[in-house]
């Protein structure tokens, strides 16, 4: 059955799911939602026995519907080779008990490469399926790794050129140096002057300006994103947590049907949301825990119901989720909403305005398979610490956010299901603040010194991603505030 894709924010015409990729953000400021979220159509125990990619192609093909076999499973294959330096692509660690779902094993070692491997291959098919002739310009806006994984995605990809903007002061050395040193003719990085919610802001300000659109086409250019509104990265973030589940199938952690709970530490809430859209498929998933930091945002709505961004915006050790705006809650608010865009666009025009929306008693008890809970700056060191104390298992800030958030959950609840950890980042790309977290006595070392020393106690070969910059010379050097951005593109793109 066919799966068209509408707009969050009106009633317009559905689209395909290639003119999803292309377009990135509705028209009206929306983001495309799936008309109805289908169901798994192999069991567990079939999907138990097949590879990362079999498992990939079995779900996104549900989704992609008007992607030919051939043209999905191309797609796949380039995303999901020696880029990645697992076979199985992503790997489960079993540590306490729980089960760490290691998303970092790609090119730039965090777990945006899971989509953004394969959505450079998928926006281009679809390119080619609607005849498109303008050179396809990727605008993203970053809090540290969709950046460096989207660059390497687009870098040197023939019809695209790639725009990324990062706050100046928002990102771990190791991400900034990732990005600044990117190579490609197509590429450019901008560090602005503002904090990651206003880069998120002026890239959407940019995407729904109408005349810059027409100058564009005029000039051969057209708009597409590479941030998580796009369906292209929502739809493969699905893939790894059937994956996870089978692999506890086939390993016989699990009976089929048995089910597991999933945590996910929270930012633009992209990842957690996939997860519920594989529950919704049909996946064993009792609790979807929501694990934020001290930018705690979604741990006060899903207590309250009430999303309110007027707070401190508080610089942490886990800086992908320093965020006040998490983009995709809007595709769960429509849906508890009962798929209304007209209630979705009020409590999104609300956000917007007062910088906050309370949502109805009846969608709140639409959210009772979340758990949302947060971690401190310190509980989020010391869960870095315990863990390696305890069985010398080294996990990187985000994912000590979740691991921090499980153990508060498991106290509350002492529920025995099953659990599924995102391991969203390599600890290599945190390196001072896991290694202060382990000992203090590590913050008189150099970065790369740093490095090293994090290999050798936890019997890691530092990564390639890693390797790569120790010595690459900064290529991008652009700064601009928060009210140039537009200036700015236009000056790459010379109109």
């Amino acid at each position: 059955m066919e799966v068209l894709y509408n707009s969050t924010r009106s009633k317009g015409t559905p689209v395909k799911a290639s003119e999803a990729i292309l377009k990135g953000l509705s028209d009206d400021g929306g983001l495309f939602v799936p008309n109805h979220i289908p169901a798994l159509d192999k069991s567990l125990k079939e999907l138990a026995e097949m590879s990362y990619q079999q498992v990939a192609y079995e779900v996104m093909k549900l989704y992609l519907t008007d992607f030919t076999e051939e043209e999905l499973k191309t797609c796949i294959e380039r995303a999901y080779d020696s880029k990645f330096d697992t076979e199985v692509i992503a790997p489960l660690v079993e540590a306490e008990g729980a089960y760490y779902l290691e998303l970092f094993h790609g090119s730039t070692i965090a777990f945006k490469d899971m989509a953004l491997s394969i959505l450079p291959h998928l926006m281009i098919t679809s390119a080619r399926k609607n005849h498109i002739k303008n050179e396809i310009v990727i605008l993203t806006a970053t809090s540290g790794d969709t950046g460096k994984a989207a660059l390497a995605g687009f870098a040197n990809v023939e019809g695209t050129r790639i725009i990324v903007f990062y706050p100046k002061n928002g990102v771990s050395p190791i991400q900034e140096k990732q990005m600044v040193t990117q190579k490609g003719d197509n590429t450019f990085v901008v560090g602005i002057h503002g904090n990651f919610d206003d880069a998120q802001t002026g890239v959407k300000k940019i995407f729904s300006d109408k005349e810059l659109a027409k100058e564009m086409d005029e000039k051969g250019f057209q708009f597409s994103s590479a941030n998580s509104i796009n369906i292209g990265r929502l739809v493969p973030q699905i893939c790894y947590y059937v994956y996870s589940y089978v692999t506890l199938l086939k390993e016989g952690k699990i009976a089929e049907g048995d089910k597991i709970n999933v945590v996910v530490p929270t930012g633009n809430f992209g990842n957690i949301l996939a997860a519920f859209y594989a529950k919704n498929m049909g996946l064993p998933i009792a609790k979807l825990i929501c694990a934020s930091n001290d930018n705690k945002v979604l741990y006060d709505f899903f207590r309250t119901g009430t999303y309110d961004r007027n707070r401190e915006f508080v610089l942490t050790s886990s800086p992908s989720m320093d965020i006040l705006i998490s983009s995709n809650l809007e595709r769960l608010i429509y849906r508890i909403a009962g798929n209304d865009a007209d209630k979705n666009k009020e409590l999104m025009a609300a956000l917007s305005g007062q910088g906050k929306y309370e949502i109805t008693a009846g969608m709140k008890e639409e959210l009772n398979d979340f758990y949302g809970n947060y971690a401190s700056e310190a509980e989020t060191a010391d869960e870095i610490n315990r863990l390696y104390q305890t069985c010398g298992y080294v996990i990187d800030t985000h994912t000590a956010v979740a691991s921090a958030v499980y153990q508060k959950y498991l106290k509350e609840t002492v529920d025995s299901t099953k659990t599924v950890i995102a391991s969203t980042a390599s600890p290599f790309k945190f390196t001072r603040s896991v290694m202060n977290a382990i000992d203090a006595k590590y913050d008189a070392m150099g970065d790369f010194e740093l490095v090293d020393e994090l290999s050798r106690i936890a019997n890691v070969a530092v990564p390639q991603a890693i390797e790569e910059i120790r010595t690459a010379p900064v290529v991008h050097d652009t700064q601009c505030d928060v009210d140039k951005m537009k200036d700015t593109v236009k000056g790459f793109l010379n109109i």
